[in-house]
């Protein structure tokens, strides 16, 4: 096995390889408007850096979101790219597990928050870094106070609003690696993962303008 995993449903652009045993080699860089411009080199690196080609990758894993609709894309669509390009699976991870995955929090209960903007978060409730027990919801803070009142959280979104995430911890931002790890040993315990599809939570915000002026040629 060699999965390459790669993330773009956060600021961060993050890529690695995991061999079925252990993370190989992982990149990460935090730009939300160069997604495009860094992911393929990061790619690259990575497998520089791991002593290998891109045809001995066996499967890739791509974070599904939930995430803004032009970053999220890039990941998506390069990951089905490889896929394609090279006859392989692509397996899809919700991005919040991969930040809970990696969560460094007490044992029990917290949150995983990311930025949605708009003064909102995407967010999720865990049992643990393993189990998602709330599917992923996109709310302003204030609205969901209460359903997190006195549990610690991890991500962006929790360090942007401390009155209603008073308790932040790392990581900010997802990573490949945590995605790589979390999706071979889900994969080894025969768990099917979901499909490659985005978790936008809302429309875009790109809009085709109303009551344009249609110019054809006469």
């Amino acid at each position: 096995m060699l999965l390459l995993a790669l993330d773009t449903a956060t600021p961060a652009v993050t890529v690695a390889l995991h061999d079925g045993t252990a993370v190989v080699a992982a990149s990460s860089q935090v730009d939300a408007r160069r997604h495009g411009e860094l992911l393929l080199p990061a790619v690259d690196r990575v497998l520089a850096e791991a002593g290998t080609g891109l045809d001995a990758v066996t499967g890739v894993v791509v974070g599904i979101g939930p995430g803004p609709y032009t970053g999220l894309r890039v990941g998506l669509m390069t990951a089905d790219t490889f896929g394609l390009a090279l006859g392989v699976p692509v397996h899809g991870v919700c991005t919040l597990d991969g930040l809970a995955y990696a969560a460094d929090v007490p044992e029990g209960p917290f949150v995983v928050a990311t930025d949605a903007r708009r003064k909102e978060v995407y967010w999720a409730r865990y049992s643990d870094s393993r189990t998602r027990v709330t599917e992923p919801s996109v709310d302003r803070p204030a609205d969901i106070a209460d359903q997190v009142a006195g549990l610690p959280a991890v991500g962006a979104g929790a360090l942007l609003y401390p009155d209603t995430f008073p308790s932040a911890h790392a990581p900010e931002h997802v990573s490949a690696a945590a995605l790589a790890s979390l999706a071979a040993e889900r994969l080894a315990a025969g768990i099917e993962l979901p499909a490659p599809r985005p978790l936008y939570l809302r429309r875009p915000d790109a809009q085709v303008p109303k009551n344009y002026k249609v110019v054809t040629p006469k």
